[in-house]
Formats: structure tokens, C-alpha cells, sequence
């Protein structure tokens, strides 16, 4: 059956209802702009704050392990204002075990789905360079996705759907409806940037996959689809319906 959605506080003492993995890019560099990119905060953050408020832990790992950093216009605190909105992500940026969890994060060979009940793919300008190509977390993934365990990816991250693969050879997204970031947004983007970001488009390249159904809403809606055990969300702003779907589907 298909979804489609469109549209922090973990209790005290309370037991915790399971356990919840992360994986965001390690800082890289893009190759089309020159900056230095990571993870975009909101996608980090509102699904996070979904998932400790339903009683789940949360590890956080990356592509290399250790420090991460956030896209600057991602910032809440950055000098362009961009996200002066995200009340969400300027909250945790206050407290020391959050700043202290993105400079302590996992490397993905320290992981294995084993000791997780999902996972959640972060978006953000980094997966463009660090999630794409990389067998490593597809294999991860993959292993979340076959053992029948809600896996969910985000934005940019979902990137990592073009080219991941099941054991037995199939595409993952085959036969799936699915979603991620929207060539609509990218050409807002790059009119705000006053250049092309990034060196693909998502959209594009998953149209081009045959057997597979990839959809978009209006840009920058709150978009996130579910079909069977794979979650998507469009960009930043699904990122917290994605991620409750993800409890929705631990708590059946």
C-alpha cells in the first residue's frame, strides 16, 4: 500500500521505545560552488525532535565518521537570514549533548542494522558528493530495506535511491513510488544562489530509471511518500512528515 502525506520531548524516566539511526554526510567540498558543505540542519533536526518526542533513541552516524558540519543557509544564526525561521534546529544548537553528537558521529562500518529498528537518510548539499556512488551505505541501506525495516531518506539524500541495489540485483526504488528533491526547487535555488549548485538533479537522473514511479508536489510543500517499508521526502520541509510516518510504521 502507498502513503502520501502532504501538508522534542522525550518523556522523563520514560522506558525508550527503540532505537532509531541517522546517517548525515561528512563535510565535503562542492565541486560546482567551492563551498564547504555538509547536512542541512532542518533535516537533521525535525526528524529528530519527531522521533525523541515518540520515545526513540537516535545514533548518529556519517559517511566518514566524526565532526559534521550544516550547510551554511541551513544556518538559523547564517548572515543570509535563509533559515532564521527554524526555531527547531536554533533550539537543539543550544544544548551540549547535540553539538557534542555531531562532532562524536559514527563511522558507517561501526554500524549494522542488527542493532537498529530504522533508519533515516539526512539530506543536505553534502549527499550530492558523499551518498552518491557510495556502496558502502547502499549496501547499509539496503540491509534496513530487506530485513523489512522502515528506511527513510530525505532530500538530497535520496540520491542514494538512483543507483542502490537489492540482492538480488533489482533496483531498490523498481516498482516504487518515491520522491525527493524537485528540479523545480533546484532552479529556485540556483536564482538564489546566482549560480548552478549542484553538478546534477535528482529528479532528472530518477526519470530516467524505467520501472519506477518518481513524484514531486509543489516546491517546497511538505511532501513525504511511503510505499511499503521505504520512505521519502521531498526536501527540508518533509522532513518531519517522513519522519512520522517512520513512527507510524514502528508503533503498527
Amino acid at each position: 500500500m502507498i502513503r502520501e502525506k502532504n501538508s522534542y520531548v522525550h518523556f522523563h524516566g520514560a522506558p525508550s521505545k527503540g532505537k532509531i539511526l541517522m546517517i548525515a554526510s561528512s563535510p565535503a567540498v562542492s565541486a560546482k560552488t567551492g563551498w564547504p558543505i555538509g547536512f542541512w540542519a532542518a533535516e537533521l533536526t525535525h526528524p529528530l525532535h519527531v522521533f525523541m518526542q515518540a520515545g526513540y533513541e537516535v545514533e548518529l552516524a556519517s559517511t566518514g565518521g566524526g565532526s559534521l558540519i550544516m550547510d551554511s543557509y541551513s544556518n538559523p544564526l547564517d548572515e543570509s537570514g535563509y533559515s532564521s525561521h527554524d526555531v527547531i534546529s536554533l533550539g537543539f544548537m543550544q544544548l551540549d549533548w547535540f553539538n557534542a553528537m555531531l562532532g562524536t558521529t559514527k563511522k558507517l562500518s561501526d554500524v549494522k542494522h542488527e542493532d537498529y529498528d530504522a533508519v533515516f537518510l539526512v539530506g543536505g548539499q553534502g549527499p550530492m558528493y558523499t551518498f552518491k556512488g557510495n556502496k558502502e551505505l547502499e549496501k547499509l541501506f539496503v540491509s534496513f530495506y530487506e530485513a523489512g525495516k522502515p528506511s527513510a531518506a530525505v532530500c538530497h539524500s535520496v540520491t542514494l535511491l538512483l543507483e542502490a541495489r537489492k540482492s538480488d540485483g533489482e533496483l531498490l526504488v523498481k516498482g516504487k513510488t518515491w520522491t525527493g528533491f524537485a528540479d523545480a526547487e533546484e532552479d529556485f535555488a540556483d536564482s538564489a544562489a546566482g549560480v548552478v549548485i549542484q553538478p546534477y538533479r535528482i529528479e532528472t537522473e530518477a526519470r530516467k530509471l524505467e520501472g519506477t514511479n518518481f513524484k514531486v508536489a509543489a516546491p517546497f510543500s511538505s511532501y513525504a511518500i511511503q510505499d511499503g517499508n521505504l520512505i521519502t521526502g521531498q526536501q527540508q520541509n518533509s522532513g518531519s512528515a517522513a519522519a512520522e510516518m517512520l513512527v507510524e510504521s514502528l508503533q503498527k
